[in-house]
């Protein structure tokens, strides 16, 4: 008697309905949203005015995060409350190119950025001394926020800190380099940080053209990250970092060293940060160690829980609620905005552990019955 054994099938990237889904966003993103915003005029009420440009594409950047912090969080069970520190880098890169393309342009019309020349430098510290080159920038975008995740997760997986007390560090850990980045001494702007900008290579970056360009950029990135996501999700490293998740030490018994796999997977959310920041910066107009507060990365980890933990799209999708609802809720109501915060983690932890994702498709399988 023959036992046959049935291997569980390849999963696929996307469904039909998946794919039909991203080419539409994808079509927004490159077609309607210029189309409206560049071609129809302002009083039809199809516009797309440049706040809202600006608006989205800012959220697009939180859904790049959002969806990082899902790679560590929800695929690997790692709570990451530092994400926050790897944004800020990847935009601090950025801004410092920025602040060197305004040349003689700034107030006191000397090479050095402003705040140098007011705090009486006579030359750019050395960290500043590939600033001028957009494609130093490029690679520094990408490897200032890997090296920092690599060397900070190298120690702390290796050490087998987990859980809770690795939260807890990672805050620490983005606490620490905010209240570094407020000292004037260490040459990124003190507690104002970097703007005033005015060129990107150099082209003027106040114009809706150039705010077009980089709205597009973001969408494509934040389409091309999903799709990485997805695949990397899909493969068998993506199966084993969920092997990780579930049961640890069974996945060690098994052969495979988790060590290697959360570095890895650490720091390719990292970057992905980095690079959010990166787009942040030239469609918000400023960046500075705010951005580096305990409170944003936990904000990141809210969106992805809201949306939705293991799923991908649930993040994007938390990212826009949560931000969009923040949006109108600082001018309606400011007051009230960290409390609606607050409860609305409460209720999504005790109503909806699988977010809104998770209850659209509960709903849409109780319908389906």
């Amino acid at each position: 008697m023959s036992t046959t054994l049935t291997l569980p099938s390849k999963p696929v990237m996307l469904t039909r309905a998946g794919w039909s889904a991203f080419v539409v966003a994808l079509l927004v993103v490159c077609a309607l949203a210029p189309v409206l915003n560049l071609v129809v005029p302002e009083g039809s009420l199809f516009h797309m005015s440049d706040y809202a440009v600006a608006l989205v594409g800012k959220i697009m950047c939180y859904a790049i995060c959002a969806l990082a912090m899902d790679l560590i969080w929800g695929y690997t069970g790692i709570l990451s409350l530092g994400h926050g520190l790897f944004f800020a880098l990847g935009g601090y890169a950025m801004g410092m190119y920025l602040m060197r393309q305004i040349g003689r342009d700034g107030n006191y019309k000397s090479d050095l950025p402003d705040f140098m020349v007011f705090l009486d430098w006579k030359e750019l510290p050395w960290h500043w001394v590939f600033s001028d080159s957009f494609i130093a920038t490029l690679f520094l975008i990408v490897a200032v926020p890997g090296i920092v995740a690599f060397v900070f997760g190298y120690f702390a997986f290796r050490s087998r800190i987990k859980g809770v007390y690795f939260s807890i560090i990672t805050q620490a850990m983005t606490f620490a380099a905010m209240l570094l980045f407020f000292r004037n001494e260490t040459g990124f702007g003190g507690n104002n940080g970097f703007t005033d900008f005015k060129r990107i290579i150099g082209i003027a970056i106040a114009t809706p053209n150039t705010r077009m360009v980089l709205f597009v950029l973001t969408g494509l990135m934040l389409l091309g990250f999903f799709l990485f996501a997805r695949w990397l999700v899909a493969s068998k490293y993506g199966r084993v970092l969920q092997a990780i998740r579930d049961a640890e030490s069974r996945v060690m018994f098994s052969g495979y060293n988790p060590i290697g796999y959360k570095l890895s997977i650490w720091v390719i959310s990292a970057i992905m940060c980095g690079v959010a920041g990166a787009l942040y910066v030239p469609q918000v107009g400023i960046i500075n160690p705010s951005e580096m507060s305990p409170a944003n990365s936990i904000e990141i980890a809210i969106w992805t829980a809201v949306g939705g933990r293991a799923s991908l799209i649930g993040p994007i999708v938390g990212a826009f609620i949560v931000n969009g609802a923040k949006s109108w809720l600082t001018v309606t109501a400011p007051e009230y905005w960290l409390y609606f915060l607050g409860a609305l983690f409460i209720l999504v932890t005790l109503f909806l552990p699988n977010g809104v994702v998770g209850l659209v498709r509960k709903l849409r399988k109780g319908g389906e019955k």
